[in-house]
């Protein structure tokens, strides 16, 4: 655990008279997919939400960073503003705890990649300046779709703290572009890593356009088996997962009476996860978008939340200067969470949710720059092994705008079909007739 956190945890500790060492969350493991699904958990300790656990025993399901979610549970609705920060401290905490050998924490407490700094763009001087300084390059990678050279550093081994490490080089070298590799969470859901085979490749037809998710890999499920789909790893190898799955149900499924909001589109998926909560990187993630450019995507769909990152903002830039547009959904820990990245960077169009009554989700995130809403609860996606399972949070209505979005071509043509909804919905709610309600296809 980084030293520079301990105070926090003991003053939260002190505040709910746990002790420092307590444990916060366990790893609670399988789908969870609504409330009332979760038993009580009386015997667990979290420093920084355990109070949450007396009324809102699911709590500890929000506060746990695994890739076993597929989405938020009812209690999301319920918890205000302070609550769903707290959440989100804990989380993000007990990741890095979970994962010491290969995540940090930046000042901010955002979860990082352990001894690796990147530059976007150096120079010679500069490049020259960051090796005086004891930082060795270990990877040069050119993000040709993009126009992006990315190098990533080492860092010396006489530097214990990350923290310190990037004041040092930025003073060594103030002319580089220098930043953390920041690790990224799905936007309020979990990314089970699962033994179900990878959804294969649907047999190549002409499509309508083109749509990429980066998230975790698809399992193979009826509704894509006909899906013009193609995956690629960005973090060792593809790795079907409950988050991915869903997401992907939601563009191109077709099974019944399930039916995806873009059938027939050609679906380009990037695992940047490869099953595992501390990758997820912003390497990974610059380069899923680099290939989705070079594969010609009109859309880019991100349903992942983190800080603002040099390298994913130039990678973003560069993707709209090749004419793709990029949807981000704004996430799931409340108003009172800091700006949601991707999705508050400018010119992405920025998602959140609604439920099926056209009201703003309550733990939606916030942004200034929010485009569009689009059904985030009361809905159906593909489960992997087969069937339905209901999902809540603006990963699910991300995919669901990116949708209409390729249909409309523009952002000002989506503004014209966009509805009247309740609360933050930006200029107001798209793809309402999306929605398929758990219901209809006996969604669990």
């Amino acid at each position: 655990m980084s030293t520079h956190r301990l105070p926090l945890i003991a003053a939260c500790a002190a505040l709910l008279s746990l002790p420092a060492s307590a444990q916060l969350v366990p790893d609670l493991g399988g789908l969870t997919n609504g409330p009332g699904l979760l038993p009580p958990l009386p015997n667990v300790n979290i420093p920084v939400v355990g109070d949450l656990l007396e009324r809102e025993p699911q709590a500890a399901e929000l506060a746990t960073p695994t890739l076993n979610r597929v989405g938020q549970s009812g209690i999301s609705a319920r918890l205000g503003r302070r609550d769903l920060q707290r959440l989100r401290e804990a989380r993000l905490e007990k990741l890095i705890d979970d994962y010491p050998a290969e995540l940090d924490s930046d000042r901010d407490d955002y979860p990082v990649r352990r001894g690796e700094l990147l530059l976007v763009d150096p120079d010679a001087t500069g490049l020259a300046r960051a090796r005086a300084a004891g930082f060795s390059p270990i990877a040069e990678t050119r993000l040709d779709a993009l126009g992006v050279r990315l190098v990533t550093l080492a860092v010396p081994a006489q530097d214990d703290d990350i923290r310190d490490a990037i004041k040092r080089l930025r003073k060594a070298a103030p002319e580089l572009v220098i930043d953390y590799n920041h690790v990224f969470e799905p936007a309020g859901g979990g990314l089970s890593p699962l033994t179900n085979a990878a959804a294969a490749m649907g047999q190549p037809r002409a499509a309508s356009g083109t749509i990429a998710i980066i998230d975790g890999g698809v399992a193979s499920h009826p509704s894509l088996s006909s899906a013009n789909l193609r995956q690629r790893a960005f973090a060792s190898q593809v790795v079907p997962t409950g988050h991915g799955t869903a997401v992907a149900s939601l563009v191109v499924g077709n099974d019944g009476a399930f039916r995806g909001a873009s059938r027939g589109t050609r679906l380009l998926v990037a695992d940047i996860y490869g099953g595992s909560p501390a990758a997820g990187s912003a390497s990974a993630i610059a380069n899923a978008i680099a290939w989705a450019v070079a594969e010609k995507a009109d859309v880019i769909n991100i349903s992942l939340v983190g800080p603002r990152n040099a390298l994913v903002e130039r990678a973003i830039a560069g993707a709209r200067r090749q004419g793709a547009e990029v949807v981000a959904a704004v996430g799931n820990d409340g108003p009172a969470a800091p700006d949601p990245y991707p999705a508050s960077y400018p010119g992405v169009v920025a998602i959140t949710g609604v439920d099926e009554h056209g009201r703003a989700l309550r733990e939606a995130g916030r942004t200034d720059n929010l485009a569009f809403a689009a059904p985030g609860a009361d809905l159906a996606a593909a489960r992997p092994g087969g069937g339905y399972i209901e999902v809540r949070g603006t990963s699910f209505a991300a995919p669901l705008a990116s949708a209409r979005l390729l249909a409309r071509g523009n952002v000002i043509s989506l503004g014209r079909e966009a509805i009247k909804g309740k609360g933050r919905v930006g200029r107001g709610i798209v793809c309402m007739p999306c929605r398929i309600d758990p219901d209809q296809v006996g969604a669990k």
